[in-house]
């Protein structure tokens, strides 16, 4: 049983603090007015019996117990918002047709899920689903054979085409298990190991290789591989290292216990997944589909990556807008 004065417009307004560190935009992100936000977060304050953010600093910061406890939080009203959502199952019923593409970093689970919750509204559609790396899906929909797809995205803006962003997905360094030491340089420690890379036909690869371009960072080229899963394979037999991305590194989870994941020993960078609809859609339903897989991503893959490495936790994040 929850403690007397831990509620959920108090977790609410703890998790849009602990967002913005003021309590002007965490009453605007709520809706309620300023004072309302200072007692609903006194009240949870008081009902944890310890301080989760320090007032005394502008913008304010988390306490070690309010990081700690922000973790938890976040987890229970993302829950809490997918639940809401699949309540409100979104209205496909008047579709008749739908082709979709979406990128195979999902393909192990959230594409299923994804698909699940469509099939349960779409009672008169014929729909066709195609699962291919981004550069694939982006030419697709470009072609029009697809109505909707989920990718990464280069930054280039697609005339007739309205762009939904749903996750921020950056970019990390992977090892063999026990490779690197928890202190040190990262890239001494990987000398004598080569990087595996990305096949340079895919969006992936290529947008790796500009940032270690304007990086300044030379490392030969020895082993290109197109597939996700044989890449992180060859990691977890030593062969080599290479960057990636939380969802990446998350579809191989076979691996996981002979591959480790670091944050990158130089300038940090992202891509962004996003939804893409040909503009002659309504918006009603790919903002809804887009609103459901950033609830998705939040429940099956970010909160669970963030608790594994908290690292991740200002950089692995849904994009609303």
């Amino acid at each position: 049983m929850l403690n007397k004065g831990v509620t959920l417009r108090g977790l609410e307004v703890f998790e849009a603090l602990a967002a913005t560190g003021a309590v002007a935009q965490a009453a605007e992100i709520t809706g309620l007015s300023q004072p309302a936000v200072s007692q609903q977060i006194r009240n949870l304050e008081k009902a944890l019996g310890t301080d989760l953010l320090d007032h005394s600093k502008r913008p304010m910061q988390l306490t070690p117990a309010g990081r700690a406890y922000l973790i938890r939080a976040s987890a229970v009203l993302s829950q809490l918002r997918l639940a809401q959502s699949e309540l409100a199952v979104m209205d496909l019923t008047h579709l008749t047709q739908l082709s979709m593409g979406i990128i195979d970093d999902f393909d192990n689970d959230l594409t299923p899920r994804l698909v699940t919750t469509l099939a349960e509204s779409m009672t008169r559609c014929q729909f066709r689903l195609v699962t291919a790396p981004s550069h694939e899906i982006t030419e697709a929909i470009r072609a029009r054979d697809l109505h909707l797809a989920i990718t990464a995205t280069s930054g280039e803006v697609m005339d007739g085409f309205a762009e939904y962003p749903l996750t921020r997905d950056p970019f990390i360094l992977i090892a063999p298990a026990g490779r690197v030491p928890t202190k040190g340089d990262v890239m001494s420690a990987l000398a004598n190991l080569p990087m595996l890379r990305y096949g340079q036909e895919q969006l992936i690869g290529r947008q790796i290789e500009a940032h270690l371009k304007r990086c300044k960072i030379d490392i030969p080229h020895r082993f290109e591989i197109s597939s996700n899963p044989s890449l992180i394979a060859m990691v977890s037999r030593g062969i080599g290292w290479a960057i990636t991305t939380p969802l990446g590194y998350l579809r191989a989870t076979r691996f996981h216990d002979r591959v480790t994941a670091h944050p990158l020993p130089f300038a940090p960078f992202s891509r962004t997944i996003s939804l893409l609809a040909s503009g002659d859609w309504a918006d009603t339903v790919p903002r809804d589909v887009a609103q459901t897989m950033r609830n998705l991503l939040t429940s099956h893959m970010i909160t669970p990556a963030i608790e594994k490495f908290p690292w991740l936790e200002e950089e692995f994040r849904v994009l609303d807008k």
